[in-house]
């Protein structure tokens, strides 16, 4: 694969704007130059923006992605019993929520998976993966080895998508730059230093849902479900599995068969509720306090009904449970149990 000077790539920016597809080979050097800061930043977000507002394709995606895999990430593969499940959000998404995804996370750990997860700090919400990790007493500037360990020792650990120390070429500089959806969000979610085959992932949009699950196919998963939420009589959605609204699904077999569902709460045995009772606190340290008593099995409500079905999903996906409403059942119990709490204690020992 070649190297593109600023004429080769000011012609692939133009195809874009153009509504033209990419191979995956052009998208792979293009944003490989992006990567290596090889032509001006006006021209990296052209060709960011240019290609999010043609619609990505798998390709496209795939091309990305393998750029930030290879030239960009510290590779490790912790050593366990057990498969380990890939759980990020991209982010973007037009409404925010506390982070349910990183309680989720910790519920299944406490059941057994083995979670990788791999996320930022907030770019366009009030606290994004990284930061509440942080704040409950997670150490996110640790080397990717410290990481492993924590999978092995813990069943849980977090990879910092913008520390130098997780992609140490230019992922937390672009990130940082960039306030809109992209291709970025989508790719640099997938390139986690744990090369994982099965995966769980929200997506900021409904549109996304079917690019990234046939992209997830295409770089090797053998289990994935992507999902979109959205809100009962409005435009807005969420990169997690709603309580306030239907929840668009994918789902990648472990064949290669990929099947489309959807499904309310109340199908997932649980009720539909305010999304304003999931918006995060305005400050950290109230967030974190009302964590911890999620945790803890004493908060109940809506923020637990989230939480649960949002493990349900990642039950659901590795067989453990029949389906998503018992899935989601199966979570409540085990926040019910202490365990999920249990869990954060012995992640945040481990990292």
């Amino acid at each position: 694969m070649s190297t593109l000077n600023i004429r080769e790539f000011a012609k692939i920016i133009t195809k874009l704007i153009n509504k033209e597809n990419l191979s995956r080979e052009d998208a792979y050097n293009a944003f490989s130059v992006v990567l290596k800061n090889e032509t001006t930043e006006m021209q990296q977000g052209a060709f960011l923006a240019a290609l999010t507002s043609k619609g990505e394709t798998k390709e496209e995606i795939a091309g990305c992605w393998q750029a930030i895999y290879e030239f960009d990430t510290i590779k490790v593969q912790p050593n366990v019993k057990g498969p380990i499940v890939e759980n990020s959000g991209t982010g973007m998404d037009s409404f925010k929520t506390f982070n349910i995804s990183t309680c989720a996370s910790l519920v299944a750990a406490a059941d057994g998976v083995y979670m990788a997860r791999h996320g930022a700090r907030a770019l366009t919400s009030m606290c994004g993966t990284v930061d509440m990790a942080e704040a409950l007493g997670v150490n996110v500037e640790c080397e990717t080895e410290k990481v492993k360990e924590s999978i092995e020792k813990a069943g849980i650990g977090l990879f910092n998508g913008m520390s130098p120390k997780v992609h140490p070429m230019a992922l937390g500089r672009i990130l940082s730059q960039i306030s809109f959806g992209s291709t970025l969000n989508i790719a640099a979610s997938l390139a986690s230093p744990v090369k994982a085959d099965i995966g769980v992932r929200g997506v900021y949009s409904r549109q996304m849902i079917r690019p990234v699950i046939e992209v997830m196919k295409e770089i090797g998963y053998k289990k994935a479900i992507v999902y979109n939420g959205s809100i009962n009589n409005s435009d807005l959605s969420m990169d997690e599995a709603s309580v306030s609204g239907i929840t668009h699904c994918a789902e990648l077999k472990e064949g290669g068969e990929i099947i489309e569902f959807s499904f309310s709460p109340e199908e997932s045995g649980i009720i539909t509720s305010s999304p304003n009772l999931l918006s995060p606190e305005k400050s950290i340290n109230n967030e974190k306090e009302n964590i911890l008593k999620l945790l803890s099995g004493k908060s109940g409500g809506a923020r637990e009904d989230a939480v649960a079905l949002n493990a349900g999903l990642i039950f659901y996906l590795l067989n453990k449970s029949s389906d998503i409403k018992t899935g989601t059942m199966q979570a409540k119990d085990i926040i019910k149990s202490g365990k999920s709490i249990d869990t954060l204690e012995k992640w945040v020992q481990a990292q």
